[in-house]
């Protein structure tokens, strides 16, 4: 009785399931993969996506930075221009859960001399404040007004989308990266001669790329007709999936 030829298939499932949990990524405790029983061929796809928004808001960081012969006159005469600078950003329409306070300073300035201690010739006195900015339209007025009435620093701005806005993006993102995960999956079944049977895991990674601020700076009032020229650009959202998927015949 001639004998069957022995069909070829895949058995070691226990080790390829422990190969393929294996080199998932760490997530957190609450993302963790549950063993899945399989009888089929067990594929790692990752795949990633991206979302691109114009941002509606922006948040920078404004200051005055004052120097005096001692302490007390230095931070007299910071807290008098950064009144100005306070009322300047309240006239600009900016509520006040938008401006939060960063940081208050006083440092000593200092002399130094060869074979000298260090001599104390006067303090600075540094005052910051970050405001967020929901009228993109109006930020380079904004800041304009600002460096008039009395801020000698400004950091920013950074770019950003309103949260509802963002999850939107986000969303279509995932979308596409489950979209391309799934024809890479396809494509790898057809060329190995099986199909696509389920997903047995998804696991997810983001990032929110939005365009690199100013570096921190000193401005001077400018006496010009022109608001200083902000340019907004696009906010990159991107989602990273790793999905396993099982393959059967």
């Amino acid at each position: 009785m001639p004998q069957k030829s022995p069909r070829f298939a895949l058995r070691p499932l226990v080790l390829a399931a422990a190969l393929a949990f294996g080199t998932l990524p760490a997530v957190s405790p609450a993302q963790t993969t549950p063993y899945v029983a399989t009888e089929g061929t067990l594929l790692n796809v990752s795949a990633q996506a991206e979302a691109r928004r114009a941002p509606d808001l922006a948040t920078l960081s404004t200051g005055v930075v004052t120097q005096a012969a001692d302490a007390n006159a230095a931070m007299r005469a910071n807290a008098e221009q950064m009144a100005k600078v306070v009322a300047a950003i309240k006239a600009a329409g900016i509520a006040e859960r938008d401006v939060q306070t960063s940081g208050v300073n006083l440092n000593p300035q200092y002399q130094y001399g060869e074979n000298q201690p260090p001599k104390v010739t006067g303090y600075q006195a540094i005052n910051n404040v970050n405001i967020t900015v929901r009228d993109i339209a109006k930020l380079g007025k904004i800041m304009d007004a600002l460096v008039a009435t009395g801020a000698n620093q400004i950091n920013g701005p950074t770019f950003d989308l309103d949260d509802a806005k963002k999850e939107a993006a986000y969303d279509e993102a995932r979308r596409a990266a489950v979209e391309k995960a799934q024809a890479r999956a396809e494509m790898y079944a057809k060329t190995l001669g099986k199909k696509v049977r389920r997903i047995v895991s998804i696991s997810e990674g983001g990032s929110f790329a939005p365009p690199r601020p100013m570096p921190m700076m000193a401005m001077k009032a400018m006496d010009r007709a022109e608001s200083t020229p902000i340019s907004p650009g696009e906010n990159v959202l991107s989602v990273n999936l790793d999905v396993v998927f099982e393959l059967g015949n």
